[in-house]
Formats: C-alpha cells, structure tokens, sequence
C-alpha cells in the first residue's frame, strides 16, 4: 500500500536542506536579486523535471527485467536514507562552513559570469541536474521505493515529476528569497532542525525497508 506520509516526509526533507540547487539559488539571489534568479530557479525546475522521468524509466526498465531488484532496491533506498539521517543529525558548524564556503564559490561564480546573458542562468539550472549528484540518488531512491511498486503508467511518471519539480520550485525559491531569514534561523536552531529532519528521514527509511510487513503478520 502507497505510504503517503513516509512519502512527503522523504520528499519534502530532502528537497528543502542544504543542497547544490538550494545552495546556488541562495548565492545567486545575494547577488543578482530574486527577479534575475528565477530564470536560474525555473532551469532548476525543468531539469529536474526531465531528470526525474528519465529516473522513473530507468526504475520500470529494472523492475521490468529483474523483478527481484525490489527487496534490494528496498534496503539500499533505507540504508541511503538512513545515511543521510545521521549526516544531518550530526552535521553542526561544519555544515555551516562548508555551506558558506560553497556559497563563497558559487559567488565568485557569478561575478565572473555577471555580464553573460541573464537567459544562461536558465540553460545553467537545467544542465545543472545532470551533474547533481543529490539529484539522481534522490530520483532512483524515491521512485524505486515509492513510485514503480505502485505505479507504472506513462501519466503517472509525468504527474509525479510535474510534483517532484513543483517542491523543487518550492525549496529553491525558498532559500533564494528568505536566505539570510533561513540562514538566522538554522544557526539558532541548528541542532533541533537537524534531530527532526533526521528523524523524518528514519521513518521513511523504515516504512520502505519493509520492517512494517512484519508486524502486519
């Protein structure tokens, strides 16, 4: 049965901490404004879009020829998220510097790029994806685990993408038009944002493991 709740929290936790999109759409704000940066923010939503149904296809073609990849997709997609719930939990100041000094660069990025033409920032968001790691690992798990098992159908892939690109518009425009609002919150209550995202995470983790089947029993 389709787990809505394991579902949205794993996608909405994902898509809304630190990552490249998020990351570059809050640089690119601090620098060329909210108006300039949602050229970059829709690039983002379109690659993303694209990237997300090439995934869906690639998960129906290995479900399609090994039937028996689901019980191991299972528990990589578990232990992936798992992994990424003690990162978060565990990341503190380091997470904070190595989030500015990402930032640092993406800035030093767009002064040397102030003065192409503000349609690059579009083209950029789009080809960004395809070398976004966070991205493709996000695409394969939450598809493989949520999505193939329960849907196989051409609409079905294209609407739960259109879904996965809106929260994506969502996270980016987030970061780039409350950053330094983010930013001040986060650095008060890093600690506490970091235990409830890592335990969303966790829940998720175990709802796909397949854990739950055997209490059902």
């Amino acid at each position: 049965m389709f787990n809505l709740s394991a579902f949205l929290s794993y996608v909405f936790v994902v898509s809304f901490t630190p990552g490249p999109n998020n990351i570059m759409s809050m640089a690119n704000s601090s620098k060329f404004g909210y108006k300039k940066t949602l050229r970059f923010i829709l690039g983002v939503c379109t690659g993303f879009f694209v990237v997300m149904l090439l995934c869906s296809y690639f998960n129906l073609l290995l479900f399609n020829i090994m039937p028996k990849i689901k019980t191991f997709m299972g528990i990589l997609g578990a232990g992936y998220m798992i992994y990424l719930a003690t990162k978060i939990m565990k990341s503190k100041e380091e997470t904070d510097k190595k989030d500015d000094e990402e930032i640092s660069d993406k800035s030093e990025m767009n002064e040397l790029n102030a003065n192409k033409d503000e349609i690059n920032l579009f083209f950029t968001g789009i080809t960004m994806q395809f070398v976004n790691p966070k991205a493709i690992l996000y695409g394969i798990t939450v598809i493989s685990n949520f999505i193939i098992p329960y849907y196989k159908s051409n609409i079905a892939f294209v609407l739960f993408s259109f879904f996965f690109a809106i929260v994506g518009f969502m996270s980016t425009s987030s970061w780039a038009l409350f950053g330094s609002l983010f930013n001040k919150f986060l650095s008060k209550y890093r600690r506490q944002f970091n235990i409830v995202m890592g335990l969303l995470l966790i829940y998720s983790a175990i709802s796909i493991s397949g854990i739950t089947h055997l209490f059902d029993k």
